[in-house]
Order: C-alpha cells, then sequence, then structure tokens
C-alpha cells in the first residue's frame, strides 16, 4: 500500500464560538473535536500525522500528546497557508495526504477510508470528499462540467446566484497527492472576497495543469457537519448521541427514551441492561449486564458489575459489585468499592471506602476513608468523621459489626467482628469482637426548669 500522510487542520480561533475555550477543544460527546477528528484519522493507519496549530497551540498539543506531529501557524491567513505549514514535514514525499478540520467531528474513519480507496483507484492528483446538503448555505460549492467531472471549487462568498443554487458541498476534507499538494500550494494567490490563501483553489490550479480531479461523495450529510458555533455543536452532540445510543440498542440495551439519554462516547454497556429517561453515562464508564439504572442518574468514569440496580444517584470513579443496589439520592464519591449484594439506600455518601458483601448503609449516612467487611449494618444517621481540619484518617469496621443510628465514628477506629455500637453513641476508641460499646452523655432530667425558656407557655 502506499504511504499515507494525515494533516489536522487545527488552528482557527473560531470567533463565532465566542469562547475562551480553544474551538477544537469543545466536547462533543465527552471528547474533544479534535480527538475525535484524531482518533478517526489514526483507524485509516497513516505514516506520519501532523496537526496544525495556532491560537491554543499548547492546549490542543497537551490533549493530542504525541499521536501527532505539530506546525504553527502563526498568522491565520486561509486554509491553503495553514496546509502550507506542514512542508517541513511532508513536502517531497510520495502517497496519499488526507487534509481534514479539527472541527468535523462526526467523520468517520469508514468514510475516510473510502475516500482514500476512491482516490486510489481513480489516480486522481486530488479528490474532494462531497455531500448533498438541505441548506447548502455557507459551505463551498462543487462546480462539475456537464460530464460530471470536478471544475472547482466555489466559496460562498466567491459564488455567483447560479452557483449558490448547488447543493453538492465542499466537506473541507481531501485527498491528495502529497508532492502535488505542496507544488500546488505555493501558486495560490489571495485575490478573493477574504483575501485569503484557499486550499481549494488547488483544484482549479490542478485542472489546469491537466491532472485529474475526482470528488467523493459520501452517503451521510450529517457527518460533514463543521463546528463553528454554538447551535451547531448542540448539532453535533445530538447527532452523536443518537449515533452512540443506536449503537449500544442494537447491542442489545434497553433504552425508555433515547432522546434524554447521554451516553459519552467510549462508555461500555452489556445486553439487557435498562436505562431509563435522563441518565447521562459519562468518562471511562463500563456497565455490565442485567443493570437496572433509573431515571435522573449520572454515572462518571466507574464499573458497575452485572445485575447492580441503581436508582436516581450520582456514581463517580467508583466501583459496584454484582447484585448490589444504589440509592435513591445516592452519592458515591471517588474510590468507593461497593461489594457484592449490598444495599446502599437513600441519601448516603461514600467516599474512598469499601463495603463487603452484604453489608448495608439504609439512609442518611457518610461513609468516607473507611473499610467495612461483610454483612455490617449502618444504622440511620452514622457519620464517619474521616477529616480533623488538616488530616484524614481511616477506621476499619469488620464482619458482622452493627453500628446505631446516630453513631459518630470519630477515625481511626477499629470495630472487631460482631461488635456493636449502641445509636447516638459517639466512638473514639477501638471496639474489641463481640464488643458492645456506649458513647453517649448521661441523660439528666431537672424538673420544672424549662419554664425559664422563652418557648414555655403555661395554659
Amino acid at each position: 500500500m502506499e504511504n499515507r500522510y494525515a494533516i489536522i487542520l487545527a488552528a482557527g480561533k473560531g470567533t463565532r464560538m465566542k469562547s475562551k475555550l480553544y474551538k477544537v477543544l469543545h466536547e462533543v460527546a465527552g471528547k474533544p473535536m479534535v480527538e475525535h477528528v484524531l482518533t478517526q484519522v489514526e483507524k485509516t493507519h497513516p505514516d506520519e500525522i501532523v496537526t496544525i496549530v495556532g491560537h491554543g497551540a499548547e492546549a490542543v498539543e497537551a490533549q493530542l500528546g504525541d499521536r501527532s506531529k505539530y506546525a504553527l501557524q502563526a498568522e491565520q491567513l486561509g486554509t491553503g497557508h495553514a496546509v502550507l505549514q506542514a512542508k517541513d514535514f511532508l513536502a517531497g514525499k510520495s502517497g496519499t495526504t488526507l487534509v481534514i478540520s479539527g472541527d468535523t467531528p462526526l467523520l468517520t474513519w469508514e468514510t475516510l477510508q473510502n475516500l482514500f480507496e476512491y482516490h486510489a483507484s481513480r489516480h486522481s492528483s486530488a479528490t474532494v470528499l462531497t455531500a448533498e446538503a438541505p441548506d447548502p448555505t455557507g459551505y463551498g460549492r462543487i462546480i462539475r462540467d456537464h460530464l460530471g467531472i470536478v471544475e472547482k471549487i466555489v466559496e460562498q462568498k466567491d459564488a455567483t446566484a447560479e452557483e449558490a443554487r448547488i447543493t453538492e458541498i465542499n466537506t473541507g476534507t481531501y485527498a491528495f497527492d502529497n508532492k502535488l499538494l505542496f507544488e500546488s500550494l505555493e501558486k495560490i494567490d489571495t485575490n478573493n472576497a477574504q483575501g485569503e490563501y484557499y486550499l481549494t483553489d488547488i483544484i482549479e490550479i490542478l485542472k489546469n495543469d491537466d491532472k485529474t480531479v475526482g470528488a467523493f461523495r459520501m452517503d451521510s450529510f450529517d457527518e460533514s457537519l463543521g463546528v463553528n458555533d454554538r447551535k451547531a455543536l448542540a448539532e453535533a452532540n445530538r447527532i452523536m448521541r443518537e449515533r452512540i445510543n443506536n449503537y449500544h440498542m442494537s447491542q442489545g440495551v434497553t433504552m425508555i427514551d433515547p432522546a434524554s439519554t447521554y451516553i459519552e462516547v467510549g462508555v461500555e454497556i452489556g445486553n439487557d441492561t435498562i436505562i431509563e429517561a435522563d441518565v447521562r453515562l459519562k468518562g471511562k464508564t463500563v456497565i455490565g449486564s442485567d443493570v437496572f439504572i433509573g431515571s435522573n442518574s449520572e454515572i462518571v468514569d466507574s464499573t458497575i458489575e452485572d445485575k447492580v440496580k441503581i436508582y436516581q444517584s450520582v456514581i463517580e470513579e467508583s466501583v459496584v459489585r454484582t447484585g448490589a443496589d444504589v440509592g435513591p439520592f445516592a452519592h458515591l464519591r471517588p474510590k468507593a468499592d461497593i461489594g457484592e449484594n449490598v444495599h446502599i439506600g437513600n441519601f448516603v455518601e461514600v467516599k474512598q471506602a469499601s463495603l463487603g458483601k452484604g453489608s448495608k448503609a439504609g439512609h442518611l449516612s457518610y461513609v468516607g476513608n473507611t473499610t467495612i467487611g461483610k454483612e455490617v449494618n449502618i444504622g440511620a444517621g452514622v457519620i464517619f468523621v474521616n477529616y480533623d481540619g488538616k488530616n484524614k484518617f481511616d477506621s476499619q469496621i469488620d464482619d458482622h459489626a452493627f453500628i446505631g443510628s446516630n453513631a459518630n465514628i470519630i477515625n481511626p477506629v477499629h470495630v472487631g467482628k460482631n461488635g456493636l455500637v449502641t445509636a447516638g453513641s459517639t466512638i473514639t476508641e477501638d471496639v474489641p469482637e463481640d464488643a458492645l460499646s456506649f458513647g453517649r452523655a448521661r441523660q439528666v432530667n431537672k424538673d420544672g426548669r424549662a419554664k425559664n425558656y422563652p418557648h414555655y407557655k403555661n395554659d
């Protein structure tokens, strides 16, 4: 196979986004647009990838790392000028170069692969990726002759009234003979409405040199969407969300209302899982099989094993193991490890703590920096006091212990196997195995003294 190269255009500031964030770093389905593009490009196995950076160059390089080489476009003088910045890396090399915009997150590697193959099969010097647009306003138009052969590309601002009626548009993605690309870039000028070096001018230059120029029309216009403002960003998210949800449903996942289900790219879900409306699954989340996720739940960077039930809860960077149930209105914060068949009830918060098989924390408790064994009961209102204002401390609760309601466990404390902490106790010392522990202030009644307080009424 001939050598393949790729140039990703990611130097534009994106003024229409009206944002402090560099345009190509705005996220679609949980990942920056430029990362979507790079991921799809990588799947076509190019020999070299060069990303053209400008505004926010350091942020883009930090995001993509060593997956690409980088060339700086210090002045924004147009797409042709941007591609020219890759000259030091690619000029003079034999092969085909893909040129793609960093703000086209919906393009798939299959489409890019088809473009490469079409270009090679026609022995073209350049091939434009095109699409039929329902509304072509704002796009460059593909001008063909009476035989259907591409003559040139006309930008919106330079189009005549007749040309503006054409609905076949330039997606901004191309395959070029690499040597001819850089030779032709030296010939373009700024004689156009925007006073910029248009990459599209190369098409006419190559035609005038009797070179073969082709156009590969892809099936889906949606893939071609370029994101230049917040409206387009929202549309890209909608399309990507629909694509992701359709994939998961095809793999045996039930979604009660796909239109309100938000699943980011990269999330894994097992079959026979049921997802209710208004659920958000983000980051590196892995969901097992036969899981139920109730409405208004959010799960981020977490692993949910098989047969788990989650009701209206937030789970972050945690593990919920087989057969457990969480919620409603629970919050699992980072490093929570919920064991098999554990019950985490309403308004329970767990952070950097593990609960062993069959343990229960039913309601209104905070479990932090604690290792809890098997079949432990955590009563209502229990607080593990893990922070003294400067340092955090860990406690350990052994198997079959019982922590009564409204107990305060002042970490670090070790409650032994079968230990029982009575309700309302404040525990500051270890509780031995099989021990019953009290830590309450003694109740005292003062007869008649209530009349000294403002609330008192003598009827």
